[in-house]
């Protein structure tokens, strides 16, 4: 009975709860029944838009990665390349050549970039070295090294003197292009030798020297087995050098990587000295207002028009060139030019820009009756000192010469001409 009793009081309370409205006349009974259950009531035309929040998920930075176990790495001295070994430097020194040997060693590891590159407590500390060991492929400490795990990028610029992995260079290369190299030139070519022949070589040698950054060029000598790799940028060819040392490619063979020397080829040498041009106007646009720099490259259409109509200067179909028409003006690029205009324009100079013009070899005065007025000038006040003339910065001739000049003219006493003679040249009665 007793649960007869609960089912009919639950029943009883749904059809309470339901309470059904006559429908409004000229609307559809269906959008206008409000239907209570558990005592709240909810209109569908009246619900509010959900707010739809975005979560930025951040991902954390991946710790460079141990590659080989601490437990194998041990602390060898380093090989014999010389004939004195410095205890202070712990270095050889004194020689100039690897050894045959060595150079025909295998290396004990490999950087694998996708998969060892990470942070370390190096990425915290600006002007941080990059590891050597992890160059090569054997260093022990992972993410605890204080040096970076990663590959050199544009904006990591060091000292001349030394290289990405922070070891001094030299005043001059080694006798066989080995070693940290030379801070007399900017060397971004690397020499690989003893690579396999294959019909493939050029690819192969691009496949796996394009893992250590961007490059630049690529020449093979497919006979001889020789590679000349240049880089985009310096620190990238020193990684590249110390990684790829005593590597192999698709076969078994052992390479040997060296500092290229300079490329004879006159061709190359005018290719550099384009680059460098290319880095200084580079640095120049960067410098300067993207308006003038836009005026002066031409790409400014406004420019271009007012530019042909002010360098004419009057004369149809002349254009004036760049070091004419920006030395002096209005439009100089040196602000003294501008001053020096403005100076001869305001001071009432006959002729506007003539004026100007006059003034740049005559400084004091006008420039008709300037001799004859401090002629007079010096005879008047005879062994009197000349008053201290101010020196102008816009003439040729300063200020304090002209004073000197001044001064010279009146100290020197003009000669008295011999009278001239007023008779004949020859008299009567000679023979």
């Amino acid at each position: 009975m007793a649960e007869v009793d609960v089912h009919q009081d639950v029943h009883s309370m749904v059809d309470q709860s339901t309470v059904d409205l006559p429908p409004v006349a000229g609307t559809d009974a269906s959008s206008t029944a409000l239907t209570t259950a558990n005592n709240e009531t909810s209109v569908s035309a009246a619900a509010p838009p959900e707010k739809k929040l975005k979560k930025i998920i951040r991902k954390k930075r991946r710790p460079a990665r141990v590659q080989i176990d601490p437990a194998l790495a041990k602390s060898e001295p380093p090989p014999q390349t010389g004939t004195i070994f410095n205890i202070w430097y712990n270095k050889w020194s004194g020689g100039d050549r690897e050894d045959k040997y060595l150079s025909q060693t295998a290396a004990k590891g490999r950087c694998n970039i996708a998969r060892d590159s990470g942070f370390t407590r190096a990425d915290g500390v600006p002007g941080s070295y990059f590891c050597l060991r992890f160059a090569r492929g054997v260093c022990p400490r992972g993410q605890d090294c204080e040096y970076l795990h990663r590959l050199p990028g544009l904006h990591d610029h060091f000292s001349p003197n030394v290289d990405c992995f922070g070891r001094d260079k030299f005043s001059d290369y080694r006798d066989d292009m080995g070693g940290v190299g030379s801070f007399m030139r900017v060397n971004r070519t690397v020499y690989v030798g003893r690579i396999h022949v294959t019909d493939d070589i050029e690819e192969v040698v691009a496949r796996h020297f394009a893992e250590w950054g961007q490059i630049e060029r690529i020449r093979v000598l497919n006979t001889r087995g020789v590679a000349f790799i240049t880089y985009t940028n310096e620190h990238n060819a020193e990684f590249a050098k110390e990684a790829m040392a005593h590597q192999s490619l698709d076969h078994d063979e052992i390479l040997n990587v060296r500092w290229a020397t300079a490329d004879p080829n006159p061709m190359a040498q005018k290719r550099e000295a384009r680059r460098i041009e290319e880095q200084a106007a580079e640095a120049i646009r960067r410098a300067l207002p993207a308006e003038f720099v836009a005026e002066i490259e031409g790409r400014d259409p406004e420019a271009r028009k007012r530019r042909k109509l002010e360098s004419s200067y009057g004369l149809e179909g002349y254009e004036a060139p760049d070091e004419v028409h920006f030395a002096r003006g209005p439009n100089a690029v040196n602000p003294r030019g501008r001053e020096g205009y403005y100076a001869a324009v305001s001071g009432g100079g006959s002729g506007g820009e003539v004026s100007y013009e006059e003034r740049l070899m005559i400084e004091q005065g006008d420039a008709g009756g300037a001799d004859g007025e401090h002629h007079e000038g010096g005879q008047q006040q005879g062994g009197q000192q000349s008053a201290p003339v101010e020196e102008e910065e816009d003439g040729i001739i300063s200020g304090r010469t002209l004073a000197a000049i001044k001064a010279a003219k009146a100290a020197v006493a003009s000669k008295p001409k011999p009278p001239s003679p007023s008779g004949p040249l020859v008299a009567y009665d000679s023979d």
